[in-house]
């Protein structure tokens, strides 16, 4: 007759045990170090977008804080810049804010810098509603709740002083 199979016998000795074990948290370590990785590259890319805007920002400071009746008026070329500086300006702001949602400080930023250019994102979103749609959802929500609060509306898009 045959004797009842010991604990180890039925499940391996205890360093095949042990190193299972270890391959495990190898694995373990390995997600988490992937996640890592995948972070630090979202939040450098997001650095990185955000850097550049301020470099244009730097550069172009008739665009940072426009007289946005003046760029209306100005050449064609003048007015497809200061789209282009806006469409920067908001894709840089979304992947900062989403790279950095717990971090308030990078919200506040945007916010700060998107209110001169509500007149032009009112205009622009009444001309073509379209145009919002080409950034995420929370970026849209973003904007219309900042038109909201500074009262930015059609049909006159105006800026209210504060």
């Amino acid at each position: 007759m045959s004797q009842p199979a010991t604990f180890w016998q039925k499940y391996g000795t205890l360093a095949q045990m042990a190193q299972a074990a270890v391959a495990l948290l190898g694995f373990v370590a390995i997600l988490f170090q992937i996640n890592e990785i995948r972070f630090n590259n979202r939040a450098a890319s997001a650095r990185q977008a955000f850097l550049g805007y301020t470099d244009l920002a730097f550069k172009n400071p008739k665009f940072a804080q426009p007289d946005f009746d003046a760029i209306k008026t100005a050449s064609r070329d003048e007015r497809v810049q200061y789209e282009t500086f806006v469409t920067y300006f908001l894709y840089a702001c979304e992947e900062a804010i989403s790279a950095f949602a717990s971090r308030g400080e990078w919200q506040a930023s945007c916010d700060y810098d998107l209110r001169p250019h509500l007149p032009f994102l009112c205009e622009k979103n009444s001309a073509e509603p379209a145009y919002l749609s080409t950034y995420g959802a929370d970026t849209q929500q973003w904007v219309r709740s900042a038109m909201k609060t500074a009262a930015v509306a059609p049909p006159d898009c105006k800026l209210r002083k504060t």
